[in-house]
């Protein structure tokens, strides 16, 4: 059965689907589709429901460098995944799980179950 690695798995499991190098934050940062989908997901501000802002907070992303990123035209979700862009995929799941983000979490899991296993086993990053 094809089980998705957060339900079953532990951090350093060495079964087939796990034994692949994980991915990080800068594998999706590949993928400009995938990119895309989290912006709109995360990039909004609205009074209930979590969004990068709470990510990055729980990261350790002072105050003073969430209100610049707002100030930016650039996407803050950007800004936030580049400054964190070696942590493990999984980490950012794990956000997602606490912030009850199971939108942006169900597209992370897709990701690392279909796409990632593309992309030559992790070994050889596809630039698009």
């Amino acid at each position: 059965a094809d089980v998705s690695r957060g339900e079953s798995c532990k951090e350093n499991c060495t079964c087939p689907s796990c034994s692949l190098r994980a991915p990080t934050i800068s594998d999706l940062l590949n993928d400009q589709d995938l990119l895309d989908v989290i912006r709109i997901k995360l990039d909004p501000c609205h009074p209930t429901v979590k969004n990068w802002r709470n990510f990055a907070s729980k990261w350790g992303m002072p105050y003073d460098e969430l209100c610049f990123l707002e100030q930016r035209p650039q996407s803050p979700t950007l800004e936030f995944l580049l400054r964190n862009s070696q942590r493990p995929v999984g980490q950012l799941m794990e956000l997602c799980r606490l912030y009850h983000r199971a939108d942006v979490e169900k597209v992370l899991h897709r990701w690392v179950d279909e796409e990632w296993p593309k992309r030559g086993r992790g070994d050889h990053p596809r630039n698009f």
